[in-house]
């Protein structure tokens, strides 16, 4: 995940919001908005989000980490599996 790309301040926000929107969203940025210094909310675009809650929901389930986790090191050690392989009736 992308880290935050900038930090503003709330009031200055307010007066440009409109802008930050359009960044947020058309150049994939993820900002975060401050009060007195401290980040209190984050503006990202509607896509980045909805890829964040399927990532979520794919990490709680234990059986898809697990598989993930078998497949990553299966990569990891050369094991691949040609896609021709998958299509062929033996």
């Amino acid at each position: 995940m992308q880290p935050i790309d900038q930090f503003i301040p709330v009031t200055r926000a307010k007066a440009s919001l409109l802008d930050l929107v359009r960044k947020a969203r058309e150049q994939d940025r993820t900002i975060a908005i401050t009060r007195n210094g401290v980040p209190e909310v984050v503006l990202m675009s509607l896509e980045r989000f909805d890829g964040m809650l399927e990532t979520i929901e794919i990490l709680a389930d234990h059986q898809t980490t697990v598989s993930l986790r078998r497949s990553m090191a299966q990569a990891e050690a050369g094991q691949w599996i040609e896609g021709s392989d998958l299509l062929r009736d033996d």
